[in-house]
Parts: structure tokens; sequence; C-alpha cells
């Protein structure tokens, strides 16, 4: 298994809703939406061209689409 450099974790509670974002490992800000992680991962100086590429971005707790809580929880 690969080991990518951005990692987005699960969505939390909040309002709006959002996601921690790792890079190598190291929590360096939080996301509301894609463009968000994209410009997080940009102030690092990533350039992610493939959000669905498992080498470059893990999705934890949901995918790319996920953005709010489950109800079931």
């Amino acid at each position: 298994m690969s080991h990518p450099r951005i990692m987005v974790l699960g969505v939390q509670p909040g309002v709006p809703p959002f996601r921690i974002v790792e890079i190598d490992g190291e929590v360096v800000g939080s996301a509301r939406t894609l463009t968000d992680v994209l410009r997080v991962a940009a102030a690092k100086g990533i350039t992610v061209h493939d959000l669905d590429d498992p080498d470059t971005v893990r999705w934890v707790g949901g995918d790319k689409f996920t953005w709010t809580r489950s109800r079931s929880r």
C-alpha cells in the first residue's frame, strides 16, 4: 500500500462541517470543500492533478464528495 503525501480525514462537526488535512503526517489545515484541499496542498508546494489517485490523496471516512456527517451517528 502506498503512503500518499496528502490525507483528508473524516468529517468533523461544525457549521459548516469540515475535514482535517494532513500533509506528510502533519496537520496543516482544514477543508470545507474540494477547493480547500487543493489550496492547502498548493500552500505546501504540492500540485494535485488527480484527487482520485490513491498515491496522491487518501480519503478517510468518505470520498472526495463526503462533506457532511452521516445522520446514523
